[in-house]
């Protein structure tokens, strides 16, 4: 099939590069020509396990980039809008690219087309690319507005659109439905985790995706009433370990007590410092928004954005109390993307206790194994960039794990213990168990867990003996 997809970013781009995966001839557009220019280098542009390859299997082969959106809708017989729906001061979604996007469609129109909106919109956005189809002069008969948002987890992309747990397809009409099931044939029946060259599936792996045919506006408004609910889950989570602390219990041991129920389950249910992304902050946002279009208040979202943004000045006072004073300090911050597996900082938790910490006057060396050109963008020389954790570290006041990323999972904690001036850990997504941090020899601080101070109370030791 002839798919054109508009938008190279993470949405756009992942999408094209599994569609033409699954066999499909696609051409991605984007109005960047910087960014089209280094995607027909060879340059990925965004840190995702699985995409490299792909691009390098499909590109100027079955999967090309262009500039050219005119020419591209022509070409294909599905056209689908992947562009950025950012929220606007009001906390609404900024749809300006999605009817740019549409008018361009109208304008390019030269026969029948299905008309995909993956971008995440609010409600009734299906009716309303219609309706702005035909204002451009296009007939009814020559096109159909499909909803087909995507569930893709940074870090994870790839095989969340390979191996999906469901595909999620709102039309009003059957030949647009028919046409969609067949995009996805390859997924739905199973049949590309069967071919050798498939992408490994994640583990565990749903052999074939629940497939659901509905109408446009419940297809909308599932995809943002899943995101809404699982920062609910976190920011529920992020709650219980205020209490946690203050009862003196393990907020991990109480996850794993809450999460074995299989009615709740372990995902999403990980005490931090809170959800950031592309996602979760605008989608709840924009969702809290639809919901007063349609009449209701949706106070239970208000919650869970205070639960959130509350968090991030729980781990900066935990920071300061327990440095007593962090002005002048020197601080190593590991992690700077919104999470592992991605370069992406866009609403990072990580980037939002930086911009706090450095209020105070604190000084701060950060590393991050995809993040850091970002962060130098976003930030300049606000804070010092490392090679490597270590080197981060290096005669650190204390040291801040602020990104869940693997290899911050594995430290040598000798060599941890060794590199900071003092032995001061503050974990902010409780990376570690506290028996292996006191073992080593350092003072930790989790969330939603006792303080480990056993380092502390050996100095004070060592130092009354030597007094007696």
């Amino acid at each position: 099939m002839q798919v054109a997809v508009i938008g190279c970013g993470y949405v756009g781009l992942v999408a094209a590069a599994c569609l033409a995966e699954l066999g499909h001839e696609v051409i991605c557009i984007d109005s960047d020509s910087q960014k089209i220019e280094a995607l027909n280098h060879g340059e990925s542009l965004i840190h995702e396990e699985y995409l490299p390859e792909l691009l390098q299997r499909h590109r100027g082969k079955r999967l090309v980039f262009s500039s050219d959106l005119a020419e591209a809708v022509r070409q294909s017989a599905v056209v689908i809008i992947a562009v950025g729906t950012p929220s606007d001061a009001t906390g609404d979604a900024d749809l300006s690219y999605v009817e740019t996007a549409t008018q361009e469609i109208a304008n390019a129109l030269n026969g029948y087309k299905v008309i995909v909106e993956k971008s995440t919109v609010p409600v009734r956005t299906n009716t309303w690319i219609h309706r702005a189809m035909v204002l451009n002069g296009c007939s009814p008969s020559d096109f159909d507005v499909v909803s087909n948002p995507e569930f893709l987890r940074e870090g994870t992309a790839v095989t969340d659109f390979l191996y999906p747990d469901r595909i999620i397809v709102g039309s009003r009409s059957n030949r647009a439905a028919k046409i969609m099931r067949e995009l996805y044939t390859g997924l739905v029946d199973g049949s590309y985790s069967k071919t050798t060259t498939a992408i490994p599936s994640p583990d565990p792996a749903v052999p074939a995706a629940l497939y659901l045919d509905t109408s446009p506006e419940t297809s909308e408004l599932i995809k943002h009433a899943s995101n809404a609910f699982l920062a609910m889950k976190i920011s529920f989570i992020n709650a219980v370990s205020v209490i946690a602390e203050g009862a003196n219990a393990d907020i991990e041991d109480v996850r794993v007590g809450i999460g074995s129920d299989k009615r709740i389950g372990m995902d999403f249910l990980q005490a931090g410092i809170g959800y950031g992304g592309s996602c979760f902050p605008k989608d709840v946002s924009a969702f809290q928004a639809i919901a007063k279009a349609c009449g209701t208040d949706f106070q239970l979202l208000s919650a869970v954005r205070h639960i959130n943004e509350e968090q991030l000045d729980r781990f900066v006072d935990k920071v300061r109390k327990t440095l007593w004073n962090i002005k002048g300090k020197n601080l190593a911050v590991l992690g700077l993307a919104f999470k592992s597996g991605t370069d992406d900082i866009r609403e990072s938790p990580a980037i939002n206790v930086i911009r706090r910490l450095l209020q105070h006057d604190c000084q701060i060396t950060a590393f991050d194994p995809a993040a850091l050109e970002r962060t130098r963008d976003l930030l300049g020389d606000l804070i010092t960039y490392a090679d490597d954790p270590y080197s981060a570290m290096a005669n650190a006041d204390a040291l801040l794990i602020l990104t869940d990323w693997k290899e911050f999972a594995s430290l040598d904690l000798a060599r941890v213990r060794s590199s900071l001036r003092y032995p001061i850990v503050l974990d902010g997504r409780n990376l570690y168990e506290p028996t292996p941090m006191a073992e080593a020899g350092l003072n930790y601080y989790s969330i939603g867990r006792p303080p480990v101070e056993v380092a502390l109370n050996s100095l004070v030791r060592t130092k009354t003996a030597k007094i007696s």
